[in-house]
This record gives structure tokens, C-alpha cells and sequence, in this order.
């Protein structure tokens, strides 16, 4: 039953939308490398911009541990008319993206600075 209420979902999600027009890219550009480097971008008529590059780093100690690390960014714009703009890398450490309206943690309170410092300077962290 969830299988059939899902393909239907599918289909009405793909139906046109009334007289909305597809956004016509007007720039685009990619380069595949034989060394595993890659790059590409595009921008569309509405604004949006998107490009990534990545290459291949070794990631662990041993030679196969080969991986790909990327970074690259996406900007468009909101409802509301202001431009969205993230960057981001994904390398063995994972993905970190930034922007202005991403939310940051507050500040650690002072007493865990103070006893993760503890812990660090007794070798147990």
C-alpha cells in the first residue's frame, strides 16, 4: 500500500506545473582529468550558481586509501529576494559547509573549556 501511495506521489510530483517554464542554464562548464581531477560549474537564467572541484588524496596510511576530496559552492536566491550563498569542502574529515545563514552552537560555557583542558593536560583526551 505505502509502494502505491508513493508512485503516486512520484507521478503527481513530475506532472508540469501549470505554465511554468524550465530555467534555461546559461553557462556551463566541466574538465575530467586523467589524474581523477574534475571541476565543473553552471549558472542558471534565475541566479543560481553552482560550481565543485575535487581531486584524489591519499586519506589513510596506506596507498589505496584513496579518496576524493571536493569543494565547491551553491548560491541562489530566496523567496524573500536575498542571495543564499554555502560553501563547503568534503574531505576525510566529512562535509563542512558555511554561510551567513546557517546557525552556529553558542559558545562552550566556561566550565567545559576549563574541564576539557583539565582533561587534556592530564592525557586523558
Amino acid at each position: 500500500m505505502q509502494i502505491v501511495a508513493l508512485a503516486f506521489l512520484a507521478v503527481a510530483l513530475a506532472a508540469p506545473q501549470g505554465d511554468k517554464k524550465p530555467v534555461e542554464i546559461i553557462s556551463s562548464n566541466s574538465e575530467m582529468n586523467a589524474d581523477g581531477s574534475y571541476s565543473f560549474a553552471f549558472e542558471s537564467e534565475d541566479g543560481t550558481k553552482v560550481s565543485e572541484s575535487g581531486s584524489q588524496k591519499q586519506v589513510g596510511p596506506k596507498p589505496e586509501d584513496i579518496g576524493t576530496v571536493s569543494k565547491g559552492s551553491y548560491s541562489y536566491t530566496s523567496p524573500d529576494g536575498v542571495v543564499i550563498t554555502v560553501n563547503w569542502v568534503a574531505d576525510e574529515n566529512g562535509f563542512q559547509a558555511t554561510g551567513d545563514h546557517l546557525p552556529t552552537p553558542p559558545p562552550m560555557p566556561e566550565h567545559v573549556v576549563k574541564m576539557l583542558a583539565d582533561l587534556k593536560a592530564a592525557g586523558l583526551l
